[in-house]
């Protein structure tokens, strides 16, 4: 395997596509559908959304068309890799009396061979924190294994910021590092349509002879430099994290929580856009005749009322408290459980937050009135 790099033309990418599907994956990748850029089955390069682009805002996306017929020119959108390893729903077990009273299991479905095209780095980055989550502990969840075990990822650097990323900010982007079988730099000059391609294992090389690639020359390099540090220089937002865990730990009771809890919602759109959000609950369900049951694993949220539900009511019953839930555990108690924060600076609960409600905003407020601050002054919160 060559730490050097390679280029590839356009049509190239078709080939790519053929060739993963030949050696038994189900390729996934970008796609323009209902308005929005997602990530679904491709069938060849042509269900790539050239030519288009997103823009975004707090509780804004909106797609676009470009002056040129880029594949990658846009950011992360509303799904992510999660719902193809962590699926919103997965049947767990399944089984029905037979005619002697016995019981009868059926066999799990077995996941496809995935192949993932037009990862971002914030994305790898969010996978390798759910793979710490699934399968790096001594409780390893089974199904995320077999759906991420064989998966091929062709990651994509980014060649321009969204209007809600922040990826800089969390060292998480814009160029992919690690955790790829192949890496793109989409370069597009001069009507010149080409890519940039870093080998990240030795299958990732395999598939590559496969396109018959060049060599990439100083030029080639430079370019796809440029591309980094331009979306690097361009980011949407910016997150401080220095300290965020005694930041947070220290301001549980901030007023802010109650500001915000004022425009919350608490839908969980946040939560369910997370690229690293794992909360699930498991639900029973037996037919009328008492003859078949089935027990499914569904997404869960820290936004419900139902998360934190325990006898007697739930923990947390206002919207102050399951937003604080939500920020502190992303931002502080998740690197105390797994070593690393929850956020990977991806922009999709800014994005998709009905109301615009903006993390780094959240973050950046109570930075600005930190009662740690205000204690050791010997004002309000002295002697909290």
């Amino acid at each position: 395997m060559s730490d050097a790099p390679f280029v590839i033309g356009r049509g190239s990418i078709g080939v790519l596509i053929d060739v993963l599907k030949r050696r038994g994956f189900t390729v996934i990748g970008p796609k323009l559908r209902s308005q929005a850029i997602v990530y679904e089955e491709l069938e060849s390069d042509a269900d790539l959304p050239a030519g288009w682009t997103d823009t975004q805002d707090g509780g804004t996306y909106r797609v676009a068309r470009r002056e040129d017929d880029a594949l990658f020119a846009h950011n992360a959108g509303p799904n992510s890799w999660k719902s193809l390893l962590f699926p919103p729903t997965v049947r767990l077990w399944k089984g029905r009396r037979d005619e002697n009273g016995g019981l009868e299991v059926d066999a799990l479905e077995q996941p496809p061979r995935y192949a993932f095209i037009g990862v971002r780095s914030c994305d790898l980055h969010a996978i390798a924190i759910q793979d710490r989550i699934f399968i790096g502990d001594r409780f390893v969840d089974h199904d995320y294994e077999a759906r991420r075990r064989d998966a091929f990822i062709v990651a994509v650097n980014c060649g321009k910021a969204g209007g809600t990323c922040f990826c800089v900010s969390m060292g998480t982007g814009p160029k992919a590092d690690s955790g790829f079988d192949l890496a793109l730099t989409e370069l597009y000059e001069g009507g010149e349509h080409r890519f940039l391609v870093e080998v990240g294992s030795e299958r990732g090389a395999s598939v590559l002879e496969e396109l018959q690639p060049r060599p990439a020359d100083e030029a080639d390099a430079r370019a796809a430099q440029a591309v980094v540090d331009r979306t690097a220089a361009s980011m949407g937002r910016t997150l401080d994290t220095d300290d965020i865990k005694g930041l947070l730990y220290g301001n549980l009771e901030h007023p802010r929580w109650e500001e915000v809890s004022q425009r919350c919602l608490t839908c969980g759109n946040c939560t369910l856009v997370c690229p690293t959000c794992f909360c699930s609950t498991v639900e029973d369900v037996t037919d009328l005749t008492g003859t078949e049951t089935e027990r499914t694993r569904h997404w869960d949220s820290c936004f419900s009322l139902d998360h934190s539900y325990i006898h007697g009511g739930s923990v947390r019953d206002s919207g102050r408290a399951r937003y604080r839930q939500w920020m502190t555990h992303k931002l502080a108690s998740w690197i105390d459980q797994f070593g690393s924060s929850g956020c990977v600076g991806c922009g999709r609960c800014i994005t998709w937050c009905p109301v615009a409600i903006d993390i780094t905003e959240e973050a950046a407020a109570i930075r600005a009135t930190d009662l740690r601050d205000l204690a050791a002054q010997g004002g309000p919160g002295a002697d909290d």
